[in-house]
């Protein structure tokens, strides 16, 4: 659940929050999907996390029968099983070009770092 302290501050800022337990129900409006894994050292005991594990799952069938036409799945990778393999080839898969940004951003920012200018 997303705490307390972060959905005051965001509405104190007239920031618009939804939460939804149903992934369904949550994309049904939305334009990106951004996926993370159910991180295992965010939970007090094993039993907590085993069972939140694998609660949702981003596949073929759900990208198919669920999600919007339009909307663009993101994810930071690596992933653990929260995207199955069988979403890759979907053209709403943006998580290789996302990681491929990534790589160029940070070698930018080292190039910054380490003085190296454009000519």
């Amino acid at each position: 659940e997303v705490p307390q302290g972060i959905l005051d501050f965001c509405a104190e800022r007239g920031v618009k929050c939804e939460t939804h337990a149903d992934l369904s129900e949550a994309c049904q409006s939305a334009q990106v999907l951004y996926v993370t894994r159910v991180q295992k050292e965010r939970f007090e005991t094993e039993e907590a996390y085993e069972a939140v594990k694998g609660s949702y799952v981003v596949d073929k069938e759900f990208m198919d029968s669920k999600a919007p036409k339009d909307m663009i799945v993101m994810h930071p990778l690596p992933r653990v099983d929260e995207i199955a393999t069988d979403v890759d080839k979907d053209p709403r898969a943006a998580y290789f070009r996302q990681m491929e940004n990534g790589m160029y951003v940070r070698m930018a920012l080292l190039a910054l770092l380490l003085g190296k200018r454009s000519p």
